[in-house]
């Protein structure tokens, strides 16, 4: 028998057969979650469908996490919509201020190796980072889910992103991802699986996997999956590796040993410079933030930058931590501390300012440095707005300067 991806192990466990690429397979679901971006459709659709019991409520998780607190009236009612659905069917439910969707799933163990997940979600293949096949869906297809705790999906083909070498110092994860972005375009990997793997992905803490897994959605890809050699979770768990005859539609070779802080420049997530070509740009807004980057260790390189400095004059530094847990964790080692005296200022943890539905939108003419996914235009809420995106270091030292900036250049 040929070998087969992560994918295509994964997929077939959940379907009771062996299956390959491009075909179609029905598979049974370890779990589902939604936000208040998606779960008031998925509910009317769930109604709608006849259902009034969850195929089983300790498997859906409903986040309140785009639009938190309640800007308006209507939210608000969307948001009560979830409080009473949660109540009357008893799936978990994280109310404002609780963090951001993917985070939660993953810091509360929601997801786990091995398991098929659907979330209400461009970003839920973050998953991958803890060796499981996650999906976003839209709000139907997550309400017959819900109801019957199965779907259908085309098995993906895989592109596998080999990462060769060492990871220079003050390099992250994020400028990894930028940098293969760049490689594939915003479309290089539309439907497809992506593995990441090699002596690079090895050394990397789950945080900065999240970062990986998660900004394949801005390569167009259904899902991800990063090497899960190296990986340590707090519990027992079996890894998928994929076989070594697996066929792959795509293989990219990088080596990171000489890889510079990189930067997505208006209007694209692909539109990716090494800094040398953006070094200089004023700033007006800088945000660390989002399912991307806004974990402890990212707040820690802000933190280590911005240690006993002032925000430059004009700049407005913002943060949104990925959840409640991480920002009290900031708050009991200093770190909260650190970035608020130098000027910094904390948000509800949630997806408000990344997706530009609530506190932080820029004015006119305005350019933002950002440790989000995604810079197209109107992103942030405001198509007159420049939005660059980038590692949590670079925002902190553009903030720091007033102008985007080399980390290297103030440490």
């Amino acid at each position: 028998m040929a070998g087969q991806t992560v994918a295509e192990k994964i997929i077939s466990a959940h379907a009771g057969k062996r299956v390959y690429a491009n075909e179609v397979a029905i598979v049974r679901v370890d779990g589902a979650m939604a936000t208040d971006a998606t779960a008031p459709l998925a509910i009317q659709a769930f109604r709608q469908m006849g259902g009034k019991r969850l195929w089983d409520a300790q498997r859906v998780a409903l986040v309140l996490d785009h639009a938190t607190p309640a800007p308006n009236e209507r939210v608000a009612n969307l948001h009560r919509l979830m409080r009473d659905f949660a109540q009357e069917t008893g799936c978990h439910f994280y109310d404002v201020g609780a963090g951001i969707c993917h985070q939660l799933m993953v810091e509360n163990a929601h997801v786990k190796p091995g398991d098929l997940f659907l979330g209400a979600d461009s970003h839920t293949p973050t998953y991958g980072a803890v060796n499981a096949l996650s999906c976003g869906v839209g709000s139907t297809d997550l309400a017959a889910a819900m109801l019957t705790g199965k779907t259908w999906l085309k098995v993906p083909q895989t592109l596998k992103v080999v990462l060769n070498g060492t990871l220079p110092a003050g390099i992250s994860a994020k400028d990894v991802i930028l940098r293969v972005i760049k490689e594939t375009t915003i479309s290089g990997a539309t439907y497809m699986a992506v593995e990441f793997t090699g002596e690079a992905v090895v050394p990397m803490s789950l945080a900065s996997r999240m970062v990986l897994a998660n900004m394949v959605a801005e390569m167009g890809a259904k899902c991800a999956n990063v090497d899960a050699t190296g990986l340590t979770l707090p519990y027992d768990w079996e890894p998928v590796f994929a076989d070594a005859d697996a066929t792959y539609a795509r293989v990219i070779t990088l080596d990171v040993s000489d890889l510079r802080p990189m930067v997505a420049v208006p209007h694209a997530p692909d539109n990716v410079v090494p800094i040398e070509q953006v070094r200089g740009i004023t700033v007006h807004q800088a945000f660390i933030g989002s399912c991307t980057n806004a974990r402890l260790e990212d707040l820690h390189e802000a933190a280590r930058i911005l240690r006993g400095r002032q925000v430059a004059r004009g700049v407005r530094l913002m943060i949104a931590p990925a959840s409640h847990a991480v920002f009290m964790q900031a708050v009991k080692d200093g770190t909260v501390e650190t970035l608020t005296q130098a000027g910094a200022f904390f948000v509800t943890s949630g997806c408000g300012v990344c997706v530009g539905t609530h506190q932080g939108v820029p004015s006119d003419g305005d350019v933002v440095i950002s440790s989000t996914n995604r810079n197209f235009k109107g992103r942030m809420g405001n198509p007159n707005a420049q939005i660059y995106l980038s590692s949590p270091a670079v925002v902190a030292a553009s903030a720091l300067c007033g102008v985007i900036t080399d980390p290297q250049d103030v440490l």
